[in-house]
């Protein structure tokens, strides 16, 4: 398998060779951290992208948006968080990150999604996916993130190719550990989220004749289960309760 980027059949989407992914010029290229069932704007960079890298090989973070995200609630919204072991690994990586599976998450997930979701137009076509995933045990966050963002995208209809930057042999951290994949990559553009623009270089980009781009997403809305509307949940918030139509609204109003 030398020259591949692959990973266990199911995940991450088409396979790349990596000597191809190098050597071709590459149009536009997004690198995000592996997420636990992303937001909207995840998504719509990915489909944005002719090449998406997850940022598998940095540090994880804590509190952040790497182990759990948003859904929606009759008092507003909610965490869905995936307990992890962190004592004495202040500096693991995200590659290193294991579940702590001393806590029934699976559980507190799968009741928390019906509880809120099974009056959800869209609930029954897409939650016996979850079921399946809650019942599967997960030793590492970014393999539970792996498979259940490759799910998400094919049901979002989105194809952009992804590989691991891992996979890629990246140098440097933060803003060097990007234009070095860049570099790798031969990517003319790097699209990145807002969160960014505090220690990317334009001028850095520049010099290597590559376009640094801000998405600036601009939430749509649409229909939820309760009154009033909440943004910047999961996805599986909008796949629930919009279904086929989850592509098309995520990507509204952008460009």
């Amino acid at each position: 398998m030398v020259g591949k980027i692959f990973v266990d059949e199911g995940t991450l989407g088409p396979p790349v060779n990596a000597e191809t992914a190098v050597a071709d010029r590459v149009n536009r290229v997004v690198a995000l951290q592996p997420s636990y069932l992303p937001w909207l704007g995840y998504f719509e960079q990915m489909a944005r992208a002719d090449q998406f890298v997850f940022l598998d090989n940095v540090q994880f973070t804590r509190r952040d948006w790497r182990n759990r995200n948003k859904i929606r609630t009759a008092s507003g919204w909610s965490w869905l968080t995936v307990p992890v072991e962190q004592k004495n690994k202040y500096a693991q990586s995200l590659r290193e990150t294991r579940i702590d599976n001393s806590v029934n998450w699976p559980r507190k997930h799968r009741e928390a999604i019906r509880l809120n979701y099974s009056r959800a137009p869209f609930f029954e076509k897409y939650y016996p996916y979850f079921e399946s995933v809650y019942a599967r045990q997960w030793e590492f966050l970014v393999d539970l993130c792996y498979e259940t963002t490759a799910h998400l995208q094919e049901v979002l209809g989105i194809t952009t190719p992804t590989l691991k930057a891992s996979d890629l042999k990246t140098e440097g951290t933060k803003a060097d550990l990007v234009l070095d994949l860049c570099r790798r990559m031969k990517a003319t553009h790097y699209l990145s989220g807002e969160l960014a623009r505090g220690y990317l270089s334009e001028e850095d980009f520049q010099r290597e004749g590559i376009a640094l781009e801000y998405q600036g997403y601009s939430h749509p809305e649409y229909s939820q289960r309760y009154a009033g509307f909440v943004p910047h949940l999961s996805v599986i918030d909008l796949l629930f309760n919009v279904g086929d139509e989850s592509r098309d609204v995520l990507t509204a109003k952008q460009g």
